[in-house]
């Protein structure tokens, strides 16, 4: 601001002296001349050479005082960087937080655990006989088959199948059946002991199974389904 003011008035006085001596007495090289030599004379930094800090004008020292000299203050150079390191690693663990706590918001309740499987007590179904227990909402049908029943189901040809399984496929143990009671047609419930099979008959569609839980006439496409399943004892069957 200082050097602009100074180059005003240094410019309005080369000016004056022009006009009073007339556009003859001083040529314009000779003019120029002068006011070039008059200016790097005055004004600093027109000769080529840097200027001081106190030549611009700036009082403060602020340049000189906050600056860092990383040679004879390493320590403020460490301490910068801990200060960084510091912070990432807030916000690193931060992020690692509210990760955990959303995965473990998805993750399925004690209660939800607690009906993900159910153990059944099948010691007093008979020979024949057919329990339907609940499992997730869902009916399931537990059959205790006959060693003639199993010898008939293990005959069928799969060319006389809809949905090609062998009963040793659907089964842990051959006297045990373990199914899931809805029609794989349009989710009806079978009726137990019903049907041209001996098995399992659909009275919404008409849809026949056989004791081994197999389709075998009607609209149904695919055989019943088999839940997974355990035996954790002799007579006790975990579902699950």
């Amino acid at each position: 601001m200082n050097a602009l003011r100074l180059a005003s008035r240094v410019g309005a006085r080369a000016s004056s002296q022009f006009a009073a001596r007339g556009a003859g007495g001083l040529r314009a090289p000779a003019f120029n001349g002068a006011l070039q030599n008059h200016f790097s004379t005055t004004l600093p930094g027109l000769d080529g050479k840097a200027p001081a800090l106190n030549e611009l004008g700036s009082v403060d020292h602020g340049f000189t005082d906050d600056r860092i000299d990383r040679v004879a203050e390493p320590e403020r150079r460490a301490f910068t960087y801990l200060l960084l390191s510091g912070v990432r690693f807030a916000y690193a663990s931060t992020a690692r937080v509210l990760v955990v706590k959303f995965v473990s918001s998805m993750s399925a309740s004690a209660d939800v655990l607690a009906l993900a499987s159910a153990e059944f007590d099948v010691g007093e179904v008979g020979l024949g006989k057919t329990i339907t227990v609940k499992w997730r909402g869902k009916p399931v049908f537990i059959r205790h088959r006959t060693p003639d029943e199993i010898a008939a189901e293990a005959n069928v040809p799969l060319a006389a199948l809809r949905d090609e399984e062998t009963d040793d496929d659907r089964t842990l143990q051959p006297e045990w059946l373990v199914v899931l009671g809805i029609c794989t047609h349009l989710g009806c419930v079978p009726i137990s002991g019903a049907g041209e099979f001996n098995g399992w008959f659909c009275p919404c569609h008409g849809s026949h199974y056989d004791v081994s839980g197999r389709i075998r006439k009607g609209p149904a496409p695919l055989n019943l389904e088999v839940p997974p399943y355990k035996f954790t004892g002799d007579a006790k069957i975990l579902i699950g």
